[in-house]
């Protein structure tokens, strides 16, 4: 009989093997455990088995070729030396290139938050560096066998699907920087649904709002915020939806699921979230004249420079200065409307008389010129000739999706209100 420490042939074929393969790149040694399987037939006595086997030296840690990518952003108070060190170089030759090369002036003044990426020799000296530029635009810098070169390549980009969901509790941006989204995202959003919403009035705490978007991408870093592709804002309880469909190789516009314009042919406000100081009156009293008169339109209080933009499409009627409206511009609309816009501080290069301006341009900026106390933009919107309240007149619609794309378009955007319709009652702050 065999003594009971002895290990048979066949619990021998069932030991298991544990191999630590970490230490191989540095020692070239293997150490091997084996460990007695726990079964029925447990001895009374059971040992741990070392041994340790060669392996061969890898070729690539001989060689020393093997290298390392890091990336790093761009710190407040960042040197070069500090940014190297960062991304662990220890070169010499680069610091200096990277210090005093002319070619090398658009890393030294890249923006906080901007990212770079090395490529590092297992000895510290860097082999290249690569960053999109302040103005979007790649630089690589390369190790070669005469030292290093700087180089512009052709930006390769990606379009990513971003969609978000948030709630108002204080003001728009406020819900839209807790919800992850980016100022021009947000300035659409405004402009797609300011036919229908007062952003200056008709904001509640609880509405709602979801939006599925385009972020363009560069090396892995967002460089612009592209198209909203669906939207909802629930206002009050009412939802208003829309999304976006391509007309034509060169046009698109926005529409609700079955096919109507989002977009009034006015805007509500020709200024982004302004205060407005004074509303349409018959009889409202003047605060430089000092006597009561009507006041047929709407003053916006905003700071002076405040860029103005044309409600509508249509034709300049009149550029220049006017009484008490300073300077002042007057739109003449689909042959029933015109808008005006007194006060201006200054008007938009090049604009004048007889020229055509497409809604939401930027026709001048806000001021004080005329009968004014302080900084604001005087609006007015004439039907006919006949002053209207611009808060409340019923504004016209823009065209709807042409019967001959009807079909088009619900193929179109069906998986884009899929993706709202799922998200409506979802509190997220960031979804990707």
């Amino acid at each position: 009989m065999l003594p009971q420490n002895t290990l048979s042939h066949a619990h021998k074929l069932k030991l298991r093997w544990f191999v630590t393969l970490s230490t191989v790149p540095l020692l070239g040694v293997v150490t091997a455990f084996g460990i007695m399987p726990q079964t029925r037939f447990t001895t009374s006595e059971q040992k741990t088995l070392v041994e340790e086997i060669a392996l061969p030296v890898s070729s690539q840690v001989a060689g020393s070729t093997a290298t390392f990518w890091r990336n790093e952003r761009v710190q407040h108070g960042d040197t070069v030396a500090e940014l190297l060190r960062r991304l662990s170089v220890e070169d010499s030759a680069a610091t200096d290139y990277l210090l005093k090369s002319k070619a090398t002036e658009s890393l030294r003044q890249l923006a906080v938050g901007k990212e770079i990426q090395s490529e590092i020799a297992a000895d510290g000296s860097l082999l290249a560096l690569r960053f999109l530029n302040n103005d979007g635009k790649q630089i690589v810098i390369e190790k070669t066998s005469s030292g290093y070169i700087s180089s512009t390549l052709p930006v390769q980009t990606e379009q990513r699907v971003f969609m978000r969901t948030g709630e108002i509790k204080s003001t728009l941006y406020a819900a839209t920087d807790a919800a992850g989204l980016t100022d021009p995202v947000a300035n659409q959003m405004a402009e797609i649904f300011g036919g229908d919403i007062d952003f200056h009035r008709d904001l509640r705490k609880g509405d709602k709002f979801t939006v599925v978007y385009e972020m363009t991408y560069s090396n892995g870093e967002a460089v612009r915020s592209g198209r909203i592709l669906a939207a909802e804002f629930i206002n009050q309880g009412h939802a208003y939806r829309a999304v976006y469909f391509q007309t034509s190789s060169t046009t698109g516009d926005y529409y609700s699921a079955d096919g109507k314009s989002v977009h009034k042919a006015f805007l509500r406000s020709p200024i982004e979230f302004s205060r407005i100081s004074s509303g349409f009156s018959t009889s409202r009293f003047h605060p430089v004249l000092n006597k009561w008169r009507a006041h047929k339109g709407v003053d916006y209080a905003a700071p002076i420079g405040t860029k103005v933009k044309a409600t509508s499409d249509g034709m300049v009627a009149f550029v220049g200065q006017q009484g008490g409206y300073g300077n002042v511009i007057m739109i003449n609309h689909q042959g029933r409307y015109t808008t005006v816009y007194g006060h201006l501080s200054k008007f938009a290069p090049g604009i004048h008389r007889g020229q055509r301006v497409s809604q939401g341009e930027i026709i001048g900026n806000v001021g004080m010129t005329g009968l004014a106390s302080g900084p604001h933009l005087h609006y007015e919107f004439k039907i006919d000739g006949t002053q209207r309240d611009p808060l409340r007149v019923a504004l016209p619609d823009a065209a709807p999706i042409s019967a001959a794309q009807k079909t088009a378009f619900q193929d179109g955007t069906r998986e884009l209100n899929e993706r709202l319709a799922m998200l409506r009652n979802t509190r997220l702050a960031k979804l990707d």
